[in-house]
């Protein structure tokens, strides 16, 4: 059987691509291995209607509804590898050796955070230890809230979190800060904390204080930090897509209609955006999901 569309990933952007295609009546297999980005959250927090929903509850929920369209396949697995297959379309080998073959694709596999090596850190990933203050800032409000100097723009970060607690600019070792930068964060009322951070502390998944070499603890209940992240499957280079350098990693480079650098390729998603945020890959979803049908009809 060959499938009008394939997408890799049904997360929140791959399910929100397959629903256009399914109500455009189009043959759409979606593959996953069930392990998204926002996994550890314990809810999801600013999206339409679903505000304080577990994020895991929000895709099976979705999930059940592309499913209940006839022309819709779900895989749970892996897409290995994909590539073009001279007819003008595609075909991808799935972990175990399964065959798929689609006229189009839709990469919406997500990236992988990759964290500082700093005891604690993964373990409370979601719950104390956090990426966006717009989903998860409200909870923490009036707090002491911590900001680790990860990337350049971590002392805007700070600035910005400044606007739900009390906010410490960890350098984390790296004095990187000039006066100016410095200026500002004050302004905000910014404390700067510039010695290496070793570990964090706390019960359970709970945070309560961070360590800095030497042993000061300095009282913290939650740390936001914009880690480094790779795309979560290594198809799109496969696939010959061209990436660009984000703000945190290789970010798959698409025009204003999600397609990528090789004709019939789309992608949405973390993978392919600068800005991370569940209502945004939903979002980007739909806009590939679209993009992919109006290519089925409008090509020539």
């Amino acid at each position: 059987m060959r499938y009008d569309a394939l997408v890799v990933g049904g997360s929140f952007a791959g399910l929100s691509a397959a629903m256009q295609l399914a109500r455009a009546r189009k043959k759409v297999c979606v593959v996953d291995a069930g392990a998204p980005r926002n996994r550890f959250a314990a809810a999801s927090h600013g999206f339409f209607g679903q505000d304080g929903t577990p994020p895991l509850k929000m895709i099976a929920d979705a999930r059940a509804k592309v499913l209940a369209y006839p022309n819709v396949t779900f895989i749970e697995g892996s897409v290995a590898s994909a590539h073009a297959d001279g007819s003008g379309g595609f075909s991808a080998s799935l972990e175990g050796g399964r065959q798929l073959s689609a006229g189009k694709i839709v990469l919406a596999f997500g990236v992988q955070d990759r964290f500082p090596d700093i005891a604690g850190v993964r373990e409370r990933w979601g719950t104390s230890v956090l990426h966006c203050p717009y989903c998860h800032g409200y909870e923490f409000s009036d707090r002491q809230l911590g900001i680790l100097l990860e990337s350049p723009h971590a002392p805007e970060h700070a600035m910005l979190i400044a606007e739900w607690g009390s906010a410490t600019l960890f350098l984390n070792g790296n004095n990187t800060v000039d006066d100016e930068v410095r200026a500002k964060l004050q302004a905000r009322g910014v404390t700067i904390e510039t010695d290496r951070v070793v570990a964090l502390e706390g019960p359970g998944q709970e945070l309560s204080a961070v360590r800095l070499e030497g042993g000061r603890l300095v009282p913290l209940d939650a740390l936001f930090l914009a880690p480094r992240t790779r795309p979560g499957s290594a198809l799109a280079e496969q696939l010959g897509c061209a990436f660009d350098d984000g703000p945190f990693g290789p970010v798959i480079r698409t025009d204003a209609m999600k397609m990528t650098t090789v004709p019939g390729v789309f992608a949405a998603g973390d993978a392919a955006m600068l800005m991370h945020n569940a209502t945004l890959a939903s979002a980007d979803g739909v806009m590939a999901g679209v993009s992919l049908h109006r290519s089925l009809v409008f090509e020539t």
